[in-house]
């Protein structure tokens, strides 16, 4: 009899026999056994002075401050003496943003800071008119400077008040390329030497709603060109490229592998977003335009997307984006906060990553190419070293709050400066014909 010939039920083959002789089960790998009994590492909790004092973790003051190379920081204080930082940015918004903060400041004052999910149903709730990037833009300023604040009043890093540290690191990518795309496998050497293991550069520049074929060569030309050096890349089509052009780049791409592709349509194109989805096994991303649970909800019913990309700083703060994350894990969606800003976004956006199974990467944006006039990542900080890159990751904020120091005198001289100019404004885009196009 055949080996593998089928038998009666209850009886075994010769080649089953010889295989259950033969199994072994493997040693434990070392992280297995390093987190055996969970991620350990203790954290000294020394709250503030003013936790026990009653009243003193009532809000005083609310400011905001523009600084270069276009963000927007927020600082609230309390009674007891505590600061908060958090980021609104809202990039070629900032005057609408700064006008909203002042409206919500003088709602706010002598409400208790500790009380974040009442201050945050306020203010989007209780006025009628909801979400909105402008609204939710300062929300997130002020939300995340209350997330800094609890944690520094209690003593703990705010993943502490997330539920706790799910790992130990977050991975994260740099970006290569610009606006107008070029110099890629030069730009991708040099974040490797810097100690990423990702980029992201955008797909294209400047295209036609159906242009020339032949206008994707150069695409698929440089994800080959930096995969080629051995790390991955997403692209970011940026909502540039419309429906017809968009099918055919993504099967054009598809045999070079790139890690995801980024807003392949406009934001709002949900069924066309599921027809590009059924076909290509191209992970899709899609979420810095959308700001709250209620916009992210029609892709995840579709099932269109594989990563939801919260901006921080754009969709309500830490708050928003925690929930947006635990209802994007119902859906099997891995979460990538979008975060081309500043280190205030990108602490509160880690925090979020340190304590959510379904993170997956985070956008940094250390030497990205909006950061012109001296101005960078590390620029206000103060302790740069918490945002070392190694291995393609950041290690875990330890410290209370949101863990990262800011030099507030630099801050203020700053703001008092970028008053003087113009704000940021996003480069203009116009066709051989003169037409405006996406940018």
């Amino acid at each position: 009899m055949s080996a593998n010939q089928p038998q009666q039920l209850g009886t075994s083959t010769v080649a089953t026999d010889i295989s259950t002789q033969q199994a072994t089960y493997l040693p434990p790998s070392d992280l297995a056994a390093k987190y055996h009994k969970g991620i350990q590492q203790h954290l000294a909790v020394q709250p503030h002075a003013s936790a026990s004092k009653a009243g003193s973790t009532k809000i005083k003051s609310i400011e905001n401050f523009y600084v270069r190379p276009r963000w927007l920081f927020v600082r609230v204080e309390t009674e007891g003496g505590v600061v908060g930082w958090g980021e609104g940015t809202l990039e070629g918004h900032t005057e609408a943003v700064q006008g909203s903060l002042r409206d919500i400041s003088r709602r706010l004052i002598g409400w208790d800071a500790m009380n974040i999910e009442e201050i945050y149903t306020y203010l989007y709730r209780h006025r009628f008119y909801r979400g909105g990037e402008v609204l939710m833009s300062a929300m997130s300023g002020v939300d995340i400077a209350l997330w800094d604040i609890k944690g520094k009043v209690l003593g703990v890093p705010v993943w502490e008040l997330l539920g706790g540290k799910i790992r130990e690191r977050c991975d994260v990518y740099g970006w290569v390329g610009g606006d107008r795309p070029s110099d890629v496998l030069e730009q991708a050497k040099v974040r490797k030497a810097q100690g990423f293991t990702r980029v992201k550069m955008n797909a294209t520049e400047s295209i036609g709603w159906l242009d020339s074929p032949h206008a994707l060569d150069d695409t698929v030309q440089r994800l080959a060109q930096v995969k080629s050096i051995g790390i991955d890349a997403g692209l970011d089509f940026h909502g540039r490229v419309h429906k017809g052009m968009a099918k055919q780049l993504a099967a054009a791409l598809e045999p070079h592998r790139p890690l995801f592709i980024e807003e392949p349509l406009l934001p709002g194109h949900v069924n066309e977003l599921k027809d590009l989805y059924n076909k290509t096994t191209i992970p899709i991303a899609l979420g810095e335009r959308l700001f709250t649970r209620l916009d992210c909800r029609p892709y995840f019913e579709a099932g269109c997307i594989d990563i939801i990309q919260p901006d921080i700083a754009h969709a309500g703060g830490i708050s928003e984006t925690k929930k947006i994350a635990i209802m994007a894990e119902a859906y099997d969606i891995g979460v990538a906060p979008h975060c081309p800003l500043g280190p205030l976004a990108f602490a509160a956006s880690l925090h979020v990553g340190f304590s959510t199974p379904n993170f997956v990467v985070c956008e940094m944006s250390w030497k990205m190419h909006y950061n012109t006039g001296g101005f960078d990542l590390f620029t206000y900080m103060t302790n740069p070293d918490v945002f070392k890159v190694e291995g393609g990751s950041v290690g875990l904020l330890t410290t209370p709050g949101l863990g990262i120091e800011l030099n507030e005198e630099l801050i203020r001289k700053e703001a008092a400066e970028a008053e003087k100019l113009e704000p940021w404004i996003n480069p203009l885009f116009r066709g051989d014909d003169g037409m405006i196009r996406e940018w």
